[in-house]
C-alpha cells in the first residue's frame, strides 16, 4: 500500500500509518508525528484545535507519536487543552483505577484475554464523544488497541441483521453483587440505594432490589444504531455483542451457565421485547468487527483521540508490563 501524507505547519508531516486491510476504507489511526522530537503536545493542540475537530470528524481517531508526554501531567494537560472539562467515569461495566484527576487506568481485564471491540458507553443514555489514551509503558509483546470504524461495521453488516436489531432494539439485563462482575456500589459509585434508584430513574433504566438490597437487577433498553451528530452518518453503536455470555472465553461461558440461571447471569442482552438474540447474528456482528478491526503498534508517550461514535475500540491480550491510562470528554445524551 502506497502511504498517503499531508505538510501541515509545525510538524514534519501527517501520515496515515500503512497496515493490512480487509475491505477497509481508510486507515485507522490517522498518525502525526512531531518534526522534532520532545515538542510540547498541548501547546500544537492548543494552536490548532480547529483542525483537531475537523480531522476527529474525517479520521475518527488521531495518534499523536514523539511528543513530550512523559507523565500523567502532561497527558492531563493535553486532554484539557482539546477538552477543558472532563468526565467521572459513571455507570460503570469494567473495573478501573482513578489515579488523576478524572484519568484512569485502562480496563483492567486478565492480559490473557482480549477486550471485544465496543464504543464506550453505547449501553448508556449518555455517553462520551471524545476518549483520549496515553500510553506510558507498552506492552512487551501484544496490548494493542484495535480500532474499527463504526460506519463501515453498519454498512458491512448483512440487511437482515442490521434492520433486525435496529427495529427491535437491544435489552441489557445487569445483576450487580455477585461476586463476579462489579456491585452495584463500584457500577454507581455510591453506598446510597437512592442514589442508584434516583441515577435509573433519569437514565431510563429499571431496577429491582434482592435478596433484602444487597444484590440489584437493572433492565435498559437502547438503540442498536446512532446518527452522528456532527456528519449525520449511520452508525452502529451499541454493546449487544459484548454483553452477551457469547462473547466470554468458553471456560468462563460455561462456568458461569452451571452456576447461574440465566436472569442471574451478571450481564446479558436480548432483544428489546425481552426475547434471546441468537448468537448467529451476534457472531455476524463479531466477524465484521474483526474485519474492520485495524491494529498499530504502541509506543511509550503516545497519545491517542477517538471520536467515540465514529471509532470503535477493544484491546489485545498481552504479556510484560502495561499502562495505558484513559480519559473521557464532552458528554452526549441519547435524547439530543
Amino acid at each position: 500500500m502506497t502511504e498517503r501524507r499531508a505538510v501541515v505547519p509545525g510538524i514534519r508531516e501527517i501520515r496515515r500509518k500503512p497496515v493490512e486491510l480487509r475491505a477497509v476504507a481508510a486507515d485507522l489511526p490517522f498518525v502525526v508525528n512531531a518534526e522534532r522530537r520532545g515538542a510540547d503536545l498541548a501547546e500544537w493542540c492548543e494552536a490548532r484545535s480547529s483542525w483537531i475537530e475537523e480531522a476527529l470528524v474525517k479520521h475518527g481517531a488521531i495518534l499523536f507519536r514523539n511528543f513530550a508526554v512523559n507523565a500523567l501531567d502532561d497527558f492531563e494537560r493535553v486532554t484539557r487543552t482539546v477538552s477543558p472539562c472532563l468526565l467521572q467515569y459513571k455507570e460503570r461495566s469494567t473495573p478501573r483505577k482513578i489515579v488523576g484527576n478524572d484519568i484512569y487506568t485502562s480496563t483492567e481485564y486478565p492480559a490473557h484475554l482480549d477486550i471485544v471491540q465496543h464504543n464506550e458507553n453505547s449501553y448508556a443514555s449518555t455517553w462520551p464523544r471524545k476518549i483520549f489514551f496515553y500510553c506510558h509503558i507498552a506492552a512487551k509483546l501484544g496490548g494493542e488497541t484495535p480500532l474499527a470504524d463504526s460506519r463501515e461495521v453498519y454498512r458491512q453488516l448483512s440487511k437482515e441483521t442490521r434492520d433486525l436489531l435496529a427495529d427491535r432494539k437491544v435489552m441489557y439485563v445487569r445483576n450487580y453483587g455477585r461476586g463476579v462482575d462489579l456491585t452495584w456500589q463500584d457500577a454507581y459509585q455510591t453506598n446510597d440505594p437512592a442514589e442508584v434508584e434516583a441515577y435509573c430513574r433519569a437514565a431510563s433504566i429499571s431496577w429491582e432490589w434482592l435478596d433484602a438490597g444487597r444484590q440489584l437487577r437493572t433492565r435498559q433498553v437502547r438503540p442498536a444504531v446512532a446518527k452522528h451528530p456532527v456528519t449525520g452518518e449511520w452508525l452502529w453503536f451499541n454493546q449487544a455483542h459484548l454483553f452477551h455470555t457469547s462473547s466470554l472465553d468458553p471456560a468462563t461461558r460455561e462456568a458461569l451457565l452451571a452456576t447461574y440461571a440465566e436472569q442471574d447471569l451478571p450481564r446479558q442482552t436480548f432483544f428489546g421485547d425481552g426475547s434471546p438474540i441468537p448468537v448467529s447474528l451476534l457472531d455476524e456482528v463479531r466477524d465484521t468487527y474483526r474485519r474492520n478491526s485495524q491494529v498499530f503498534p504502541w509506543q511509550n508517550g503516545d497519545v491517542l483521540i477517538l471520536d467515540n461514535m465514529l471509532v470503535s475500540h477493544g484491546r489485545k491480550s498481552f504479556t510484560g508490563p502495561r499502562k495505558v491510562y484513559v480519559a473521557m470528554s464532552e458528554l452526549w445524551d441519547r435524547s439530543e
